[in-house]
């Protein structure tokens, strides 16, 4: 889709959550891919961290950047499969105001012509809680690649045409 070049860009501040039982800062490549990603894209990174795939630790730290003015927006990579440890949707959902469910079909269509229908296994979703953006990816480098490539960096343009999630953020809080 089209970028507007006339209109001007609004960087997001964006925070990033890799969830994982195994990795650390030195092995985290899909955060490492998603910081790389967003800062080449012109946003701002507003904070990062690891956290193991324990659902009220994840909600807990999903809710303090909520309630972060600094943040306008979570990406999480990471626990978001089928197996018992996999919990990144359920804190999404336990936070969340609103879930915007075509974010995780656009991800498993575009998914789909990588991995074919192992797609079917992933529980990539995204909502809006309290007027951030939350939006949870696979683990894997090539999924934070396909959903920053093939959805957020659009989305999160605020020239994309002809809408973006951008435009969209002073009206998150409307009652």
């Amino acid at each position: 889709m089209p970028i507007d070049a006339s209109l001007p860009f609004h960087p997001v501040r964006i925070a990033v959550l890799t969830v994982s039982d195994t990795r650390g800062p030195a092995e985290d490549r899909s955060g490492d891919t998603l910081v790389a990603r967003l800062t080449e894209a012109g946003h701002v990174l507003a904070d990062r961290l690891i956290l193991r795939d324990d659902a009220d630790d994840i909600v807990a730290q999903l809710h303090r950047w909520i309630d972060d003015a600094s943040v306008d927006c979570i990406v999480t990579t990471g626990g978001t499969g089928v197996t018992g440890r996999d919990v990144t949707p359920e804190a999404v959902e336990r936070v969340a105001e609103k879930m915007i469910p075509g974010f995780g079909e656009l991800f498993r269509w575009l998914s789909f012509r990588t991995i074919g229908t192992s797609t079917v296994q992933s529980r990539a979703c995204a909502a809006v809680a309290r007027g951030t953006y939350i939006f949870a990816l696979p683990g894997s480098t090539g999924a934070v690649k396909e959903g920053w490539d093939g959805i957020l960096k659009d989305q999160l343009d605020s020239r994309h045409r002809p809408c973006n999630f951008v435009e969209l953020m002073p009206r998150l809080r409307e009652r």
